[in-house]
């Protein structure tokens, strides 16, 4: 894109203003290295960037790019064996740690960026290298102002405790000069440094009282900094000590140095991009301070600006505007008075296909379209030159002449005031060459103009249409607001008219003017006004189908409450119909045992253990199940329905656990409930998941809570005399666990096991309580048991 025309749409203006949304020396240079392209795929690209930027800034504030230096230089001198100071190797590291960063910030986002919301960067972050061994290293070492910390080396951690001990004894022997007798000997009772040794400042007549060595004195000479006699060893040690320090600083940074030396391009790599993510991350910024928006790219240069502003006016003050071209028309002649918007409509439209094809959010409406140029130009603002011996309008020609011969159909011509600065019937006719001109290459082009010969020009000439700016009648003011499809008329008699002019000479003027520009001037008004008759009735149409889908939507709020109160009442009754049930249970269940005491009694066994399972089932299947259409988890588990040999499933009606044994046909399965086989249908069963075993502790310090302790114990089976043994061992070991409750599983069977733990609990002192479990947890057949 050629200079001139980013110099005279303020293109720069636009790059200054992203300027403080950076934060690194490399997304600095990206800025300024910033042009607009014609390659389509660069321009998509970059704006799928702008597009990420902006979703992460939605989802988390922005990337967190912290502010990073130009490490460019460093990795230079590290390739001629340089060694880096303390400052440069900082900034190395502070590039390491914000990389590290980065990957950490895009793994977390992975997790809440919705799909597709990401189109390029989770890829682009792929190319950072993390180097922690040698990102430690430096941490460790070096501070972010690049001080060398104790921890850089045992040695220099030594070193550093020997001088902080040194400094300790040789202030606490001179604070007895500063503080104790001595103290009126000195000019000021301080102790300071001269020559990298600690002094004290001697009145010159006191000089032989301390002794030891003069270092300095002051300018009045009344003031002698001498270095006691008493300290001076202590002095001679702390240099030493100072000495040590600074070739043990070298020497870490040496070693540093080294360490790095190898991954010079990865690191410069990692720089790079993090000046790129912080550059997407400012755009991203930019456009949400600006409220801008993606524009689609139209390879066919089919230009729609939806509501268009220019960037570099107050937000508060700017009228927006719909500029389209190239579609329907590709030339337009907009046409008007001064002052009226015609030239900010001009670069507007100019500026904003240059931010689009450097890939930033334009100023405008979603749904707004870009064209892709190889060139703009644009001839804008009175540039006559008295150097050049240049009128306007000498100006305004060689401007023209200058891209008559570069433009093609890929251009796009920006003309303000075509023709201007010279005889009105020349200019407008030489304005009419020009534009036939620059359509002959297939150019697209935007023209203002004073002329009204161009008014008919738009109207007769095939892909061109007029426009203008909207005046206030009333006001006298113009709105700024761009009419497509209506040329501007002259309002110069109305307002010499309103403005007090006497009507005679405002009429002798009418009389003056040829009746075809009135003729004209009274057809655009017509217009006009139509206009405003069809966009206030546009306007009156959207407030009542805003009110409609208002409506609509609160209807359909009503309906939804309506449904969801139907289906909790609907809950409510299967709630209560339920605990109607669990009480019949519980007769139930009290009259089977009292059976089976019967039949233990009468030594027959008329009843078998299937008839009374049977007999509870069907009381089971009493039970009303909730709707879980609305739960999608649930609905999703009871969909699964592909049975298979070995699957631990419910038995619905029974409220039991089993195991599917092998598929009898006709949707039936036999399944196996503890010691019993039963056959289902299928209908009545639910997979479930297999009950966990209890998880291994992976510490070698283990709790309290010892992971082979069970808080069930499963005694199905089990013989009598057997079980109750293994019931005194399991509450032993469960009370040294800690558990402040366990389950006891003992079948139904005749109930004999059932008592004897029972028997078993009452005097045990350690439990508070027991009762039979819930019914879909066993029921009877277990027993949950409560520590004190």
């Amino acid at each position: 894109m050629n200079s001139k025309v980013l110099k005279t749409l303020e293109y720069q203006q636009v790059k200054r203003q992203l300027e403080p949304y950076l934060a690194s020396a490399a997304g600095q240079q990206e800025l300024t290295e910033l042009q607009p392209t014609a390659d389509v795929a660069a321009v998509q690209l970059a704006l799928d960037e702008t597009n990420d930027g902006a979703e992460v800034y939605r989802l988390k504030g922005g990337i967190p790019i912290a502010r990073l230096a130009d490490i460019t230089p460093h990795m230079k001198r590290l390739a001629i064996g340089a060694t880096l100071n303390g400052s440069e190797l900082g900034q190395v590291g502070r590039v390491l740690k914000t990389t590290r960063a980065i990957v950490r910030f895009f793994d977390d986002l992975a997790e809440d960026a919705p799909e597709n919301g990401i189109r390029h960067l989770f890829d682009e972050v792929q190319e950072l290298v993390t180097l922690p061994a040698v990102t430690k290293r430096l941490a460790t070492a070096i501070e972010g102002d690049g001080h060398i910390t104790d921890d850089a080396s045992p040695e220099l951690n030594r070193i550093r405790g020997n001088v902080r001990k040194t400094e300790a004894e040789i202030r606490s022997k001179m604070e007895t000069y500063t503080r104790g007798r001595d103290s009126k000997y000195l000019s000021d009772p301080i102790i300071t440094i001269r020559n990298d040794r600690y002094v004290i400042p001697v009145k010159a007549e006191n000089r032989s009282r301390f002794g030891g060595i003069v270092h300095d004195q002051s300018a009045s000479g009344q003031t002698l900094f001498i270095e006691p006699q008493a300290v001076m060893t202590l002095n001679d040690r702390l240099r030493q000590n100072q000495v040590a320090e600074k070739q043990e600083e070298q020497r870490i940074l040496e070693e540093l140095s080294n360490l790095i030396a190898p991954y010079r391009d990865e690191i410069t790599q990692n720089a790079t991009m993090l000046g790129h993510f912080d550059f997407i991350n400012a755009k991203a910024r930019y456009a949400h301070a600006m409220r801008a928006t993606e524009p689609q790219v139209s390879a066919a240069n089919e230009v729609y600006l939806r509501q268009a502003r220019h960037p570099l006016i107050d937000a508060h003050k700017v009228v927006a505007n719909d500029i389209s071209l190239g579609t329907d028309y590709q030339a337009m002649v907009i046409t008007g008075p001064n002052t009226g918007g015609k030239t900010i409509t001009l670069k507007t439209l100019g500026l904003l296909q240059l931010m689009g094809q450097s890939g930033l959010f334009i100023p405008a409406d979603e749904g707004s379209r870009i064209g892709i140029y190889n060139e703009i130009f644009a001839d804008i603002g009175d540039e006559q030159s008295i150097e050049q011996n240049l009128s306007t309008f000498s100006s305004h020609m060689e401007n023209i002449e200058s891209f008559l011969d570069q433009i093609d159909q890929h251009s796009l011509v920006l003309v303000d005031e075509l023709g201007a600065g010279t005889d009105p019937q020349e200019g407008a006719a030489l304005a009419i060459a020009l534009l036939d001109a620059i359509g002959a290459h297939g150019t697209q082009v935007v023209a203002t103009t004073h002329y009204p010969e161009l008014k008919a020009y738009g109207f007769n000439r095939p892909d061109t249409i007029n426009a203008s700016m909207e005046f206030d009648e009333q006001t006298l003011k113009p709105t700024y607001r761009l009419l497509v499809g209506i040329p501007g008329r002259s309002n110069a008699l109305d307002i010499a008219q309103r403005l007090g002019i006497p009507q005679s000479v405002v009429d002798q003027a009418r009389s003056l003017t040829d009746s075809d520009s009135q003729d004209l001037n009274a057809m655009i008004a017509d217009l006009v006004a139509k206009r405003k008759q069809v966009e206030d009735a546009q306007i009156q149409l959207k407030q009542q189908v805003a009110d409609s889908e208002k409506l609509h939507r609160e209807l359909k709020s009503e309906f939804n409450a309506y449904q969801q109160r139907k289906d909790q009442l609907v809950e409510a009754a299967k709630t209560q119909a339920n605990e109607i049930v669990a009480n019949s249970k519980t007769k139930a269940d009290a009259i089977i045992s009292d059976l089976r005491k019967k039949q233990l009694m009468s030594g027959h066994a008329t009843i078998k253990e299937n008839e009374l399972i049977d007999a509870k089932g069907a009381l089971n299947a009493l039970e009303q199940q909730p709707k879980l259409k609305k739960n999608r988890v649930l609905r999703r588990a009871k969909a699964q329905h592909d049975f298979h040999e070995g699957d631990d499933v419910l038995v619905k009606s029974y409220g039991q656990r089993g195991v599917l044994v092998q598929n009898m046909g006709n949707h039936q399965w036999e399944v196996q409930l503890g010691i019993l086989k039963m056959k289902i249908e299928e209908a009545d069963l639910e997979k479930v998941k297999p009950e966990a075993e209890p998880k291994r502790a992976r510490a070698t310090v283990q709790s309290a809570h010892a992971s082979h302790v069970s808080p069930n114990l499963d005694l199905r089976g089990v013989r009598y005399e057997d079980a109750m043994t293994q019931v005194d061992r399991y509450i032993d070991a469960a009370l040294l666990a800690g558990y402040p409750s366990v389950t006891i599983v003992h079948g139904k069977g005749t109930g004999a096991l059932r008592q004897g733990i029972t028997d078993y609990l009452k005097t045990n002192r350690q439990v508070k309580s027991f009762h039979f479990a819930a019914p879909n947890h066993g029921g009877n057949g277990a027993t949950e048991v409560q520590f004190k």
